[in-house]
């Protein structure tokens, strides 16, 4: 049997320590080698239980651990340029949460150090491409049968924001990916964007601008809108739906476990995003383990991590601005003549 590939998981929070739990019981083919986080302790944690692993507070230092063949980059985003361009210095395949880095100068400069390489290395975590509900709907855009598509009505909200969370995060942080998928679904590029601020909800945190619609232009002529509720209270849902020349598709509703008890009915809804996209989660993961071991790489690419970034950006400035603010994007180096398709 093949030997299992070692990986490394930097980040031991809420996302890591999931990972690391989905790389020792769910993938097949890998192992954790290594887990870095600067707690210490919660790296001892996530890890406890898993045979051959260290542990470690600087994350460069498990990148040089025994046995680690991948990196998987679970810690917060500013923390991640340092460890992409180390991956790529040492020939490490890595798989990266978004945002592959927040701003779009440093993004850029992950896309300039990986294109310098003249090969990928990194996969970005846009894990709803690998929901399978998005990729029907993904599939029935390219074949056609409805038509040019003409607008994307999108649909973001959670139970409620953590500690910290700013207005700009509803949209560099929830948003990028409906920005994302927005790409890759019209195969376009976003090209300017508007954001409108009704009254915030009166469960929004003191000054928290929630909710927002975010409306985003395509070099394609398509318009895509974003409703992102981040405090709605009653759990977390994710909506598309494609309107076309001769038809559209929706896809995101909620057909959870209906219980009827007590004269009544409720159907259970989602609380978080580990649980609505277990199964993307678990796809993207095996997918990539999978393509690391015959020596590819595939999925989002650090080109579609920079736009992203880059997108979210000006969005921030449309929010602040209260205007509507064009999207500037570096030229395409050839490495990602595909991306984002």
């Amino acid at each position: 049997m093949a030997e299992l590939l070692g990986v490394a998981v930097l980040g031991a929070g809420h996302m890591g320590a999931d990972h690391i739990r989905r790389l020792d019981q769910v993938v097949s083919g890998a192992r954790v080698a290594a887990v870095a986080d600067p707690d210490l302790d919660r790296a001892k944690e996530a890890a406890a239980g898993l045979d051959g692993v260290t542990v470690h507070a600087d994350p460069l230092a498990a990148l040089a651990a025994p046995g680690v063949g991948a990196v998987l980059i679970a810690s917060p985003g500013p923390a991640h340029e340092e460890p992409l361009l180390s991956c790529f210095e040492r020939g490490l395949p890595v798989l990266c949460e978004k945002p592959m880095v927040p701003d779009s100068t440093g993004a850029l400069r992950v896309v300039e150090a990986e294109a310098g390489l003249g090969r990928r290395l990194a996969q970005i975590g846009f894990m709803r491409r690998y929901d399978a509900e998005y990729g029907r709907l993904k599939s029935l855009l390219d074949g056609g049968s409805l038509g040019r598509p003409l607008m994307l009505h999108c649909t973001h909200r959670n139970v409620s924001s953590p500690p910290g969370f700013t207005s700009a995060m509803l949209i560099n942080s929830s948003v990028s990916h409906e920005i994302d998928a927005a790409r890759w679904l019209l195969g376009q590029e976003l090209t300017a964007v508007t954001v409108l601020r009704p009254r915030p909800s009166a469960g929004a945190p003191e000054g928290l601008l929630d909710p927002q619609l975010v409306l985003f232009e395509t070099d394609g002529g398509a318009v895509v809108d974003v409703e992102v509720f981040v405090n709605c209270g009653f759990g977390y849902q994710v909506r598309c739906e494609a309107v076309c020349e001769q038809g559209s598709a929706r896809i995101g509703e909620d057909h959870g476990m209906l219980v009827t008890a007590a004269g009544g009915a409720r159907e259970e809804v989602a609380q978080d995003y580990l649980v609505r996209f277990a199964d993307a989660y678990d796809r993207e993961v095996q997918a990539w383990v999978d393509a690391t071991r015959q020596g590819r790489v595939t999925g989002p690419s650090a080109w579609d991590g920079y736009a992203s970034s880059a997108v979210a950006e000006a969005g921030v400035r449309a929010l602040e601005s209260g205007g509507r603010t064009a999207v500037g994007l570096a030229p395409r180096p050839e490495l990602y003549a595909d991306a984002g398709r």
